[in-house]
């Protein structure tokens, strides 16, 4: 913690930097493949799908924890 404000400094310098790179190269390739829509929605479920089931297996080992102990 001893240099955060000169850390703070040089990091808040860099972004105009890479902004700046960034935008030349959007400029310079304006074609650079943007993600779908269909990937959105398949990688929502996926993590919905994910969730879900790991809610699900939290749920029964709860429910069940005092059965289990003795595994």
């Amino acid at each position: 913690m001893k240099y955060t404000a000169a850390r703070t400094c040089r990091a808040v310098l860099a972004v105009p930097r890479r902004l700046e790179e960034c935008l030349a190269e959007v400029r310079r390739r304006p074609d650079r493949g943007d993600i779908s829509i269909t990937t959105v929605i398949i990688w929502v479920a996926a993590v919905t799908g994910a969730l879900l089931i790991a809610g699900t297996i939290a749920a029964v080992i709860a429910k069940y924890n005092g059965n289990l102990s003795g595994i």
